[in-house]
């Protein structure tokens, strides 16, 4: 049996985008330490992003 079903899959936070194997941040929520990824393309654009935790908002 193979252990790849176990991985998280991960996904920007702003568009959906599945990150695994890119360019990606990870960073904690501000206010509650969610943890959050955004794929290269909005990090540069500024896209806004929501914690799905706490709904904290940034650019």
């Amino acid at each position: 049996m193979s252990t790849t079903d176990d991985r998280e899959t991960r996904s920007c936070v702003s568009c959906g985008l599945n990150i695994a194997g890119t360019n990606a941040a990870a960073f904690k929520c501000p206010d509650c330490g969610e943890q959050i990824y955004r794929c290269a393309k909005c990090r540069k654009q500024s896209n806004l992003y929501e914690c799905p935790d706490c709904g904290f908002m940034g650019p």
